[in-house]
């Protein structure tokens, strides 16, 4: 028995049975271990290894829950919501609500993808974006499951084709990786090579948008955890110049240096001069300034945790060593065949990012093995790079442990409303991961 095969199903076995995420990581992580002849105590001590990779990552959602509950307390949010409902508009015919949840579910999408490409804040705009659309999402009847189909594909599709941004240093990591294993490639190869998979994730897309989820989901009008209890929900104009420059400096802040944790404690900062103001105009105590932030950081600790557990689940397949022997099996069963050969590697590149939870950390390990194996059966550099770029991100949708699952959860699960398995998680896999694989795989085949 494959020991990364074994640990994975029992993660995802776990997830469905709606066992927390964070307990069917370490349950996965420890029958992987025991799988692979580690005795109990030495799965723990790898395991606890492995806790620290993703600590800084861990910090940064922290920091950005403050600063996402701070800049609510300055209005922006509900000015950003009377917007939103005088496009869409509260009542109306059958016929123009839908136009409305397309509308607003397009929107999403173009958001998600600046947050890869334009400007580097990954999920940060998450917690500022959708709390304050979620009574909108109602007042539509919008299935939460569209929305978070949308913003996974945001989160994702860009930063696999443009090599701008994230997508920038996705594409060195292929190019990097494979040149590292012997195969010469450029770098102007890889987005023609990921055409066809990200065609196959718009498809996905438009299946969930217009056919999976386009009927009417009734959700009750709850108001949002831990955020309206600070804020009346009127807004100045000068609380919101306060709010757009928080956002700026944090954006500006995340595009030079890179790191979340700066950025966010910048905003902070400057919301922090706001609070201050406020404080000796009597109208916002400390103890409450300091609640805003405890709050905050409450909000996105569930991420926290999760990508912290993940590290010590990674770490535990790492250690098995099962990852090589998975590809040998792999290798052995293919032959000549290259159609054979395409599937099954990304079949494996699916396990493996399924129980890793990032496709810029499955990268290193997938093209050390399927660069050779690729070369084996004759498949050309184009459709090699097809193969790593799809393998890595495939099983980043639908992964318990992905931040392209956890971000969208964050934000739709605020009213509590929205099952991070169930409601995040099987939509992104069942559209994503499967078009990756068809289109991925017809890829490999003609290129």
């Amino acid at each position: 028995m494959n020991a990364v095969v074994i640990a994975v199903l029992v993660m995802i076995i776990l997830s469905l049975m709606r066992i927390h995420v964070v307990v069917a990581l370490i349950g996965g992580a420890m029958v992987g271990g025991l799988v692979a002849g580690f005795s109990v105590m030495e799965t723990v001590d790898i395991f606890t290894s492995g806790l620290g990779t993703n600590a800084t990552v861990a910090l940064s959602y922290a920091m950005l829950g403050a600063f996402a509950v701070a800049i609510n307390y300055t209005g922006l949010p509900n000015l950003l919501i009377k917007w939103a409902v005088r496009i869409v508009g509260k009542e109306g015919e059958t016929r123009r609500k839908t136009y409305s949840k397309v509308l607003l579910l397009f929107i999403i999408v173009i958001i998600s993808c600046m947050s890869q490409n334009v400007v580097m804040v990954h999920i940060a705009f998450i917690p500022l974006l959708i709390p304050p659309l979620l009574k909108v999402f109602n007042e539509l009847a919008l299935d939460r499951r569209a929305a978070a189909t949308a913003l996974t594909f945001g989160l994702k599709a860009p930063y696999i084709l443009i090599p701008a941004g994230y997508g920038l240093i996705f594409h060195e990591i292929v190019f990097e990786n494979m040149r590292d294993s012997g195969m010469s490639v450029e770098m102007s190869m890889i987005p023609q090579a990921m055409l066809l998979p990200v065609l196959g994730m718009v498809v996905g897309l438009l299946v969930a948008i217009f056919i999976t989820y386009r009927k009417p989901r009734e959700y009750e009008d709850r108001d949002i955890r831990r955020t309206d209890d600070h804020t009346d929900g009127h807004y100045t104009t000068g609380s919101i110049l306060i709010g757009l420059a928080a956002i700026i400096t944090t954006l500006v802040t995340q595009v030079i240096t890179s790191s979340m944790i700066f950025s966010a404690l910048l905003g902070l900062g400057v919301l922090y001069v706001y609070f201050t103001v406020l404080h000796f105009a009597g109208r916002l105590s400390l103890n409450e300034s300091e609640s805003l932030m405890t709050d905050g950081m409450k909000m996105l600790a569930f991420i926290g945790f999760v990508m912290i557990t993940a590290g010590g689940f990674a770490e535990v397949i790492r250690e098995t060593g099962h990852v090589d022997a998975l590809v040998d099996t792999v290798s052995g069963w293919v032959g000549d065949s290259k159609a054979l050969a395409a599937l099954l590697m990304l079949i494996v590149g699916l396990f493996i990012t399924m129980g890793i939870g990032s496709s810029f950390a499955t990268i290193p390990i997938i093209a050390a093995i399927f660069v050779p194996l690729a070369a084996a059966v004759g498949l050309s550099p184009l459709a090699t790079i097809a193969l790593i770029g799809t393998a890595g991100a495939l099983g980043d949708a639908g992964s318990p442990a992905s931040d392209s699952t956890l971000g969208p959860t964050a934000g739709l699960n605020a009213d509590g409303q929205h099952h991070h398995i169930w409601d995040t998680c099987v939509p992104t896999f069942l559209h994503f991961n499967i078009p990756l694989i068809l289109f991925g795989w017809l890829a490999a085949i003609i290129l």
